[in-house]
């Protein structure tokens, strides 16, 4: 059954409507390299919440966005990029980004291929002027919010902490049968909470990374990905690429979340499960096609990764998109 391309009308996405309800609906989005999934959810006029499942490198957003629309990000699993300016930051597990939303076509990435998450996304000028008419005592103005947190910069990236995963932790396993009315107080919780953040305290970081150090990073990734049968030192790297370790470390972290280290890990136990799942090579074949002369190793870097041994993922094998969240 074909899907026709439909536009989210209060929030200018162009998207492919799988479902439609009164109250929600579920997008996907055909311009990826993968699966970009949306459920949206309509809590309170001009103000709906949204669950993102991404299994994608890369995604082609297309939107018609006004002034008066802003957007507020938590990261649950993965990794999201995002501009600021002619600069990018990076979101990981626990983070909260404010930011108002860029109009026309562009591209958002997912260095780590997968990103799970939700999106509340405001339009001051249909949301209430002020959120006491649901709760007297949430003396909230979404419009005040925007100007708050987007006036003198394009985001607002809070780094993760107990008070956000309070928030945001329980949104993610909501019973459909208290799902519309939770949605509204947790919303309401949501606008206080930000209402309260000092924007200028340092434990809010907003730190951006050039586009030289994005490059640095996923060229060291490929070469690495291109070598896998090899043991790679950062002194190697440091010689191939003519820069520095600290460089090299800085801009892996910033981009992939992770240490090279573990980066170099990541990427070889991906490759491993791949072969296990689509091929009939033994497990000491695979270890060796990974730089791996020591089965024993192998198994405990593979488990230490996807959570079981390389026996048992090709026993029990599980969906590739699914076990490195």
């Amino acid at each position: 059954m074909e899907h026709e391309m439909t536009e989210n009308t209060l929030f200018g996405y162009q998207a492919t409507a799988l479902t439609a309800g009164q109250n929600d609906a579920v997008y996907v989005f055909p311009e990826a390299d993968g699966e970009v999934r949306m459920h949206y959810y309509s809590v309170f006029p001009g103000i709906a919440l949204v669950y993102e499942d991404v299994h994608s490198h890369m995604c082609n957003f297309r939107r018609r966005i006004s002034d008066h629309i802003f957007e507020i990000h938590h990261c649950r699993e993965g990794r999201l990029e995002g501009s600021a300016q002619n600069d990018l930051f990076y979101m990981g597990p626990g983070d909260l980004s404010v930011c108002r939303p860029k109009d026309g076509a562009h591209a958002i990435h997912y260095p780590l291929h997968h990103y799970h998450g939700i999106t509340v996304i405001i339009d001051v000028e249909q949301a209430p002027h002020c959120l006491s008419c649901f709760l007297a005592d949430v003396n909230v103005q979404p419009k005040t919010l925007m100007q708050k947190f987007c006036q003198n910069s394009e985001v607002f990236v809070a780094r993760s902490m107990p008070s956000i995963a309070h928030v945001f932790e329980e949104l993610y396993s909501v019973p459909d049968s208290i799902r519309t009315g939770y949605l509204k107080v947790k919303i309401l919780e949501l606008m206080l909470f930000l209402s309260s953040i000092d924007v200028r305290t340092d434990e809010f970081s907003n730190r951006c990374f050039s586009n030289t150090q994005k490059v640095l990073a996923e060229n060291v990734a490929g070469y690495l990905m291109e070598h896998m049968d090899e043991k790679i030192t950062l002194e190697q790297l440091c010689e191939i690429f003519h820069v520095s370790g600290t460089q090299i470390k800085s801009s892996v972290k910033g981009v992939f979340g992770v240490s090279l280290y573990h980066l170099i890990r990541i990427q070889k136990m991906q490759s491993a499960a791949k072969l296990l799942q689509e091929t009939d090579m033994t497990i000491l074949e695979i270890a060796g096609c990974h730089g791996y002369d020591n089965p024993s190793k192998f198994a405990g870097a593979f488990k230490a990764v996807v959570g079981v041994t390389p026996k048992e993922f090709r026993n029990m094998p599980i969906p590739l998109e699914n076990i490195f969240s």
